[in-house]
């Protein structure tokens, strides 16, 4: 993505300006989402507040916040901040929920044009996938704002404080979609990550039948769009990712 991140410095304050090219999709949303969603957190010191955004220009000001990004430093690791994390993320789901009657459908077709997009999943493997979901039911899902790419590399923390950035990817969808990163990655390599991050939650929002379709819907997405950036690490988390969820997807 054509994006330009600055800090900058303005009357003695220190802001963040995010600017975005004509193949940007990205920063409408992260404009919705300081818009209509972030009020918990912002009030809470927990994320930035928003100074000025103009979605013609894609352009977005914001307030800098202070910390470090929990990736690949010892907060990542450690459970505190996996209690935190919980507990934002439930403030940000607390917010009023609506049926979506579509969402499914939506979802589903997005994962058959990864399927038919360029990847290196097997062609058995493909069929598998097909069928399994065209076996699938299309319920009204519960949805609420999510932010899309819950993860520590936008967390962060500042003197044990956990703060949030990055909601480009930001959307209405069901509570438990933000778990899914999550749960390929560090909830599978710690356990007690994940149970400090539930207990800071407060309940597992994962319906198992829903929960299935999720996975199999990330893992999916990570295979083909990390084949397609040529980032073969996560195209091999991608393939594990399905295996896993076809091990367990009815």
């Amino acid at each position: 993505m054509g994006t330009t991140v600055l800090e900058v410095a303005h009357d003695d304050e220190r802001l963040v300006v995010k600017a975005g090219d004509d193949a940007d999709h990205h920063l409408a949303r992260e404009i919705t989402a300081h818009e209509q969603w972030l009020g918990p957190w912002v009030a809470a010191g927990r994320a930035p507040e928003l100074v000025r955004a103009d979605r013609t220009a894609k352009l977005l000001v914001t307030r800098w916040l202070p910390g470090d990004l929990a990736l690949a430093t010892p907060a990542a690791a450690d459970p505190a901040t996996y209690r935190q994390a919980g507990e934002l993320l439930a403030a940000l789901h607390a917010q009023e929920p609506v049926l979506d009657d579509e969402y499914e459908h939506r979802e589903n077709a997005r994962l058959l044009r990864w399927l038919d997009s360029p990847h290196r999943v097997d062609d058995e493997v493909v069929e598998h996938i097909r069928a399994v979901v065209a076996s699938w039911p299309t319920p009204p899902a519960r949805v609420v704002p999510t932010h899309g790419d819950w993860q520590p590399r936008n967390w962060l923390v500042d003197g044990g404080v956990v703060r949030v950035i990055d909601f480009g990817r930001a959307a209405l969808r069901p509570a438990m979609v933000d778990l899914a990163r999550l749960a390929a990655q560090e909830f599978g390599r710690d356990p007690a990550l994940e149970h400090a991050f539930l207990d800071g939650y407060g309940a597992d929002p994962r319906e198992p039948t829903a929960w299935a379709r999720v996975r199999l819907r990330e893992a999916v997405g990570t295979a083909a769009w990390a084949f397609q950036v040529g980032d073969e690490a996560f195209e091999a988390q991608g393939h594990r990712m399905i295996a896993e969820a076809l091990a367990t997807t009815a």
